[in-house]
């Protein structure tokens, strides 16, 4: 294998492509020097006739392209009078054409296949520019990768008694990675793994790499999946040094913190998730107020009080942006002592969050609002499926005129029913909020998502369609009543100071 992989190399070395890109990185490496073609065949070391006669069309070919200049019969040299350009590659997905998007603003590019050297899609390159011919956009050749955008890559081992290859798909790289067997890092053959190219001299030959992370077996759900985030350069694991950090954070809460927060772990407080979530970032409350106002709290996690600016949580956090969600995980933002603990707002436990708390009356009119850091207790967690069945069974009865009263001696406690009164009303006044909203010209974005049922080891079991019901629209209205608030209370307030 090894004898017909180096013979293979000592074919494509040969090539009139590969003699002439060989002609002109001479010239470039020694600028400053004319030659003639029995030098240059010496340099390169290309002894039979056959190769020379290559060269010398090499050097016919590069200088009708501009590349190298004749100072006399038989001698060239390189043009140093080529202009190069900075910038970064760009390979349009429907023309499968890459252009240089220059750094300075100007006229973008065309770089063929065969001028990209060992450049891939989004690398940041210095490019020569051919002579301009008539009628045709501007062409030239990438003579230098000066910033690679991407250096890791999935692919499966391929190991061999001698050497081995990292096999990519062409999609991402159109050459496998040749890692040295001291690089393996404990890749086995046939494993799924990510390698890093850390050196591609010429496109005539494999980038030399070294694994990285392997990634585990092919066809095990979990290799599988960490290869779909590594492929789009998404993490899929967290630095040891991060998941420290967190696990220094203390989750109590002293009583200083309480004193200085608005304190409603009395008030009726709940969730509504998706019955898969882990984390349960915000919540709703709700109490009659003896004004005859409802009392309406939008609770988001205070995540702030935990992840300070510039920590190596925030850094971390800001470099991921967001979380990431696949078919059978989330992939966090933040640590998950962080997302599905401490600041999880989880029922029954003291948690710190951020809010805005309206006073609203019966017709879904805000009558003021303020916006203060509280302290809250979650009393349920719904899932959206729990909450749903309650609005619409309230629904029901509402048509039929039938007044429910609850039996402490039932199962209440177990579906939620003890907070019905409060999931309807919450429900009556997002409903006309809703209303108010498309009145006012609000766009109605339908979707259907689909959704899969798996089991622990990932295997898919069925299919189904998630539709946005009452439960659903309850969340929503109010998050987004909560960001409108903000938005016009920071906007109002930017104002003033710079009237101010």
């Amino acid at each position: 294998m090894k004898k017909e992989t180096e013979k293979k190399a000592e074919k494509c070395r040969f090539t009139k492509e590969a003699i002439t890109r060989q002609v002109l990185n001479f010239f470039n490496e020694n600028s400053t020097k004319p030659f003639n073609y029995k030098q240059v065949s010496a340099a390169l070391g290309l002894k039979k006739s056959v190769m020379k006669e290559r060269v010398v069309d090499a050097l016919f070919d590069l200088e009708a392209a501009g590349k190298i200049q004749r100072i006399s019969a038989g001698k060239y040299k390189a043009n140093m009078r080529r202009k190069t350009v900075v910038g970064v590659l760009d390979r349009e997905s429907v023309a499968k054409k890459t252009y240089l998007i220059p750094d300075d603003g100007g006229e973008r590019v065309w770089i063929a296949e065969r001028s990209m050297g060992c450049a891939l899609n989004g690398d940041r390159v210095e490019v020569v520019l051919f002579p301009r011919r008539k009628g045709k956009e501007q062409e030239g050749e990438v003579v230098e990768v000066l910033e690679r955008k991407k250096t890791e890559f999935v692919g499966i081992l391929e190991v061999k008694p001698t050497f081995a290859f990292l096999n990519i798909d062409k999609k991402q790289l159109t050459h496998d990675i040749f890692i040295p067997l001291e690089k393996l890092n404990g890749g086995k053959d046939g494993q799924r793994c990510v390698g890093r190219i850390v050196e591609w001299a010429s496109k005539e030959k494999n980038p030399i790499g070294e694994i990285v992370a392997v990634l585990g077996d092919v066809g095990n759900n979990d290799a599988e999946m960490h290869a779909i985030l590594a492929e789009f350069g998404l993490p899929y694991t967290y630095p040891q040094e991060v998941e420290d950090a967190a696990n220094e954070i203390s989750d109590v809460i002293d009583a200083e913190e309480i004193a200085r927060r608005r304190d409603m772990r009395d008030v009726v407080t709940f969730t509504i998730d998706p019955r898969d979530a882990k984390d349960f970032d915000d919540a709703l409350s709700i109490r009659k107020l003896e004004s005859g106002l409802w009392e309406v709290g939008v609770h988001i996690a205070d995540v702030t009080h935990y992840v300070t600016p510039d920590s190596i949580i925030d850094k971390e956090a800001y470099k991921r942006a967001t979380s990431v969600y696949l078919v059978d995980r989330t992939v966090p933002m933040l640590p998950e002592r962080l997302c599905n603990n401490i600041c999880s707002l989880r029922p029954n436990e003291d948690k710190l969050a951020y809010s805005v708390i309206f006073q609203i009356d019966e017709f879904a009119e805000v009558k003021g609002y303020e916006i203060c850091r509280t302290v809250i207790n979650s009393n349920r967690r719904f899932t959206y499926e729990e909450a749903q069945e309650i609005i619409e069974r309230g629904m029901r009865n509402e048509e039929l005129g039938i007044k429910e009263t609850l039996n402490p001696s039932d199962n209440s406690h177990k579906t939620g029913e003890q907070y019905r009164d409060e999931l309807l009303k919450l429900n009556e006044l997002a409903q006309i909020l809703r209303t108010k909203r498309f009145a006012k010209g609000a766009i109605a974005f339908d979707r259907v998502e689909v959704r899969f049922e798996i089991d622990e080891k990932g295997k898919p079991l069925s299919v189904y369609f998630k539709e946005a019901k009452e439960a659903n629209m309850l969340i929503e209205e109010f998050m987004l009543l909560a960001n409108r608030t903000v938005a016009a209370h920071i906007g109002k307030n930017a104002q003033c100071t710079m009237h101010n």
